[in-house]
């Protein structure tokens, strides 16, 4: 067995499978508003955490909450495309699944945004009055 070979073919899956998943990102956040929304959102809550000093602990928090937030629309995304390609007309079940997707991001968000305002509520009250 040709080792140089074989690790050329694993490193070369390897490497378009990043691009693969570049391009699905690229797609999502071109076509999507709700992903464009939640990005945006995630620019200003981490440049409110540098503002305010925030720790770096709490800074954590806050990517791994945004992480989620972001991973959970994209598979949401990927959930309403598949059902769009099985299905052109409505059937409850397809609208169940798509519902139920979006459920999920809106939970995680909810839970998002309580997490932002616990680890905001002091540093922004102290900025406010100075």
């Amino acid at each position: 067995m040709d080792f140089k070979n074989s690790y050329d073919k694993v490193w070369k899956r390897f490497v378009w499978s990043f691009r693969y998943a570049a391009s699905g990102l690229k797609q999502a956040i071109t076509h999507e508003q709700n992903l464009k929304i939640h990005l945006l959102i995630a620019f200003v809550v981490i440049t409110l955490s540098f503002v305010l000093q925030i720790s770096l602990y709490e800074r954590l928090i806050l990517l791994l909450v945004i992480g989620v937030v972001i991973a959970l629309e994209v598979v949401n995304t990927a959930i309403e495309r598949v059902v769009d390609l099985v299905t052109k007309e409505f059937h409850p079940m397809a609208q169940v699944a798509k519902d139920v997707s979006a459920g999920a991001v809106l939970i995680f968000s909810i839970f998002a945004v309580v997490i932002g305002i616990l680890i905001f509520y002091e540093p922004m009250v102290s900025w406010l009055v100075g």
